[in-house]
């Protein structure tokens, strides 16, 4: 290779290295979901719950143990006939049991499989909760990108306005101050791109650590996509669902259930139990026979039914069965709090995407209405009839106008995913949906 041309190869290489990739919303889903930590660690805790249910199907089961004796005794004789005897025996015992009758037993079952289902609901949660965050993140980015746009687009419109001010100023047909407001709005509107570079300088950052890449840049909303209203028209059928499918008052009934159980666990502590027990136990000597005549090899079998009735405790059982009757209060009344939290933020979030589509409606007519009113000020100050400033005011209103579209139209999106959140009914497939309205 020619050497002189080794720097420029080894640029391009950084470049494409460098470059940034280009991510769809679905894409970058997948990878958050082996990445997150938030998200890692919920599914951590799934595993652990897992096996907690495990654990408490073993207390329904038998048990089985096997233990293992070695002796050696001496027995010296001072009586006659004296003398010293020795005997060495082995022993193995097997021992089983079965619990036939334990109320408390059966309740810790109950309570692992309530687990089960917990866990189940937590990770849903955990999965709901990072679409939510990967897409807020996703669509910071892309307001804060469209934002820089239109702040450079308006910076070049200033600029043109600032020159034709200066050329009238210059062949003396308007003031001084033409060219001074212009300039003065030229300098506002470059402190606003720093800002806007800096502002998506961050959002960038964010949506690097929540996925784990550097240099994404994400598909824009396409300009013909259509943002629809949600599925449901009333707000009582969203509270509804939510108060069926939430995932945070799943979790209060299965915490309030559990509650119950062990209630009843402490109410077991009055109450008798019965086992079954079996055992066995082959014992044998070194030559056959032991010291005394009656230890000599054998097989011990043995089956019993092992029955236990409390009958004081020092009242441990009556207080404990006090306290998880609180603590049992205390889970409904959670699930109450719950339950009307839930049903306030689906509310919220069913007004807000209303609101939100309503906004979008109303920004559209106001960009055409800002559009046309840029334009008759700036015919009106060829001709005179409007001033520098006229003209200037009206690009910042058209550019701010075209900006909180773009952040509306994200706010819908966003707003239909908290809504299904809140309904607990979020899965892949709206992400998908949503993935779809970007552009190719």
């Amino acid at each position: 290779m020619n050497l002189r041309l080794l720097p420029i190869t080894l640029a391009l290489s950084a470049a494409f290295a460098g470059s940034a990739q280009a991510q769809n919303l679905m894409s970058l889903f997948e990878t958050a979901r082996g990445y997150d930590a938030t998200y890692k660690a919920a599914q951590s805790q799934y595993t652990d719950n897992l096996s907690k249910g495990e654990q408490a199907k073993a207390l329904l089961l038998p048990t089985v143990g096997l233990t293992a004796n070695l002796n050696n005794t001496n027995f010296d004789r001072l009586t006659a006939p004296t003398g010293t005897f020795s005997a060495q025996s082995a022993a193995l015992t097997l021992n089983a049991s079965h619990p036939l009758y334990r109320p408390a037993n059966s309740a810790s079952y109950q309570q692992g499989m309530r687990q089960l289902s917990l866990a189940s609901i937590q990770l849903k949660a955990a999965e709901q909760d990072l679409m939510v965050r990967l897409s807020q993140a996703y669509f910071d980015v892309l307001i804060s990108r469209e934002s820089l746009e239109f702040v450079r687009a308006q910076k070049t419109a200033v600029a043109e306005q600032l020159a034709a001010a200066k050329r009238n100023f210059e062949v003396g047909t308007s003031t001084i101050t033409d060219s001074r407001e212009a300039q003065a709005r030229y300098d506002l509107v470059l402190s606003q791109e720093i800002a806007a570079e800096n502002d998506l300088r961050i959002k960038r950052m964010a949506l690097n650590q929540l996925v784990g890449l550097n240099n994404i840049e994400p598909k824009s909303l396409s300009s013909k996509a259509k943002l629809t209203a949600p599925e449901l028209s009333s707000v009582d059928q969203w509270v509804r669902q939510s108060s069926e499918a939430n995932p945070v008052v799943l979790q209060n009934r299965a915490a309030l259930d559990i509650a119950k159980l062990e209630t009843t666990k402490a109410e077991a502590g009055h109450k008798p139990t019965l086992d079954l027990v079996a055992g066995f136990t082959p014992t044998r000597y070194k030559d056959g026979t032991g010291i005394n005549a009656g230890q000599v090899d054998n097989n011990l079998t043995s089956v019993s039914l092992s029955f236990n009735m409390p009958l004081f405790a020092g009242y441990a059982t009556q207080n404990r069965i006090k306290e998880t009757l609180a603590l049992e209060e205390k889970a409904r009344s959670d699930l109450e709090a719950a339950e009307r939290n839930v049903a306030q933020a689906t509310r919220t979030a069913f007004f807000g995407l209303l609101s939100g589509i309503g906004q979008v409606n109303a920004l559209q007519a106001a960009e055409a209405s800002s559009q046309s009113a840029l334009d008759a000020n700036k015919l009106g100050y060829q001709v005179g009839v409007r001033i520098n400033i006229d003209v200037l005011n009206s690009q910042s209103q058209l550019f701010q106008t075209k900006r909180d579209l773009a952040k509306a139209r994200y706010d819908v999106l966003l707003g239909q995913l908290r809504l299904r959140q809140a309904a607990g009914v979020l899965t892949d497939a709206d992400l998908a949906s949503i993935n779809a309205l970007l552009n190719p």
